[in-house]
């Protein structure tokens, strides 16, 4: 019913190869979601915040809630949005989907 002593010392030896054996597979899993998941996400992020910064005004935008609108005036964190002729809006920065139009400089006739 009980085990004997040599069968208990025997079972307990083991070697340093198997144990890091073991944490390999939970290395590789680590390495895949970083490549396949956090990544990506990082480098989305680090382009939403140029864009959302590069925002100026006469850039149409979309927000997050879905408004499609022309900017108006530009504040420190915050836009004011034409969305319809003499209605307007404001907005967070870091509520903007994406910019649509991007206003371009108006060449110099020469």
């Amino acid at each position: 019913m009980f085990v004997t002593p040599a069968y208990a010392q025997a079972a307990g030896a083991a070697g340093g190869g198997a144990a890091l054996a073991q944490f390999i597979p939970l290395i590789l899993i680590f390495a895949i979601m970083y490549f396949l998941m956090i990544r990506p996400q990082q480098k989305r992020v680090k382009q939403h915040r140029a864009m959302v910064e590069a925002v100026k005004k006469g850039d149409q935008v979309v927000t997050q809630g879905g408004i499609l609108g022309k900017v108006v005036s530009v504040r420190d964190e915050e836009l004011e949005v034409e969305i319809a002729t003499g209605v307007r809006v404001r907005v967070i920065r870091s509520t903007l989907a994406q910019v649509v139009n991007k206003t371009e400089p108006v060449a110099a006739n020469s």
